[in-house]
């Protein structure tokens, strides 16, 4: 494909993804005001506004959260760290974080434009998080769960030894006190500055969801949110009793224009977005974020109920 077809093919999108990805990498993520505790929009007003990159408007940062950064004029999701994830998924004072101090080490030397360790440290800085996952236990409308967020903003929520062992921690915790499970995806492709290590995440992650799962029969619920790709999708993604996803949430392991190259044939638009996928039978719900919070709650009181969820 020519540099041209390209550009063409990026504009056909919209723009989105290549911009979320943009925006999520060395230059473009969202940097936190820490004394605002808001998001801070890089080239804007001192940070009071954001963009929606689907209809193109400037919503108010802090409208916007307090309306979970769903864009007020066409329902857009807008992105999200973490740590905004986690506010409102969790009853307040209830969570305890697990693992919140391991961080990478950058045990290749790996240096291209930038050193690991530097690509490392300066996404820490600005979204308080010392990888792209968040691990931890809480109550959620009076649930005890165990929650991960993964964070596309810290290395565009690249897969790597710190995010694997984080997530498969998590399940053996989860397995542990015989929590329900609620992992909420972003983008998740393997991270190449540590190798092989990051490939073997996937194998890791696979077997503690096994036992959690169909060994102790406790529910697992993921949800995949726009983007959500690569090793996110591979393993914890798909793995849930029950999967949800938002709204146009953009769900694949390859990319469209990847399959294209690959197989030769042209690939439908929009054949990897979440209602696409949800006609299919990929996924098992889409609920919007702002009506998300007590879906796992009632999944749960019905699987505990179920007979599956009965040992013997």
């Amino acid at each position: 494909m020519s540099v041209k077809n390209w550009f063409e093919d990026r504009q056909k999108l919209g723009g989105l993804i290549g911009a979320f990805f943009d925006r999520a990498t060395t230059k473009g993520y969202l940097p936190i005001d820490k004394e605002a505790n808001e998001r801070v929009d890089i080239g804007t007003n001192k940070g009071l506004r954001t963009r929606c990159d689907n209809c193109g408007d400037m919503p108010y940062v802090r409208p916007s959260r307090e309306n979970e950064s769903i864009c007020e004029g066409c329902g857009y999701h807008l992105p999200m760290t973490s740590t905004e994830r986690i506010e409102p998924s969790i009853d307040r004072e209830t969570r305890v974080p697990l693992d919140e101090d391991m961080t990478a080490r950058d045990i290749l030397n790996f240096s291209d434009e930038d050193s690991y360790q530097s690509r490392i440290t300066t996404p820490q800085e600005n979204t308080g998080s010392t990888d792209a996952v968040q691990t931890g236990i809480g109550r959620l409308d009076g649930i005890n769960i165990a929650l991960g967020v993964t964070d596309l903003q810290s290395m565009g929520g690249s897969m790597g030894s710190v995010v694997g062992e984080k997530i498969t921690r998590l399940i053996e915790c989860a397995t542990y006190k015989s929590l329900p499970l609620v992992i909420v995806c972003a983008p998740g492709g393997a991270r190449m500055q540590e190798g092989t290590s990051s490939l073997m995440q996937m194998a890791k992650i696979s077997p503690a969801s096994q036992k959690h799962q169909v060994q102790k029969k406790l529910l697992y619920i993921p949800v995949l949110t726009y983007p959500t790709t690569g090793g996110a999708t591979a393993s914890s993604g798909m793995l849930g009793d029950v999967i949800i996803a938002e709204p146009n949430a953009y769900i694949a392991f390859a990319g469209k224009r990847v399959i294209e190259q690959t197989l030769r044939q042209k690939i439908p638009d929009g054949f990897q977005v979440a209602e696409s996928l949800f006609d299919h039978g990929l996924l098992d719900l889409i609920v919007p974020r702002n009506l998300l919070k007590g879906v796992p709650r009632e999944i749960s009181e019905l699987y505990t109920a179920s007979p599956r969820s009965r040992k013997g």
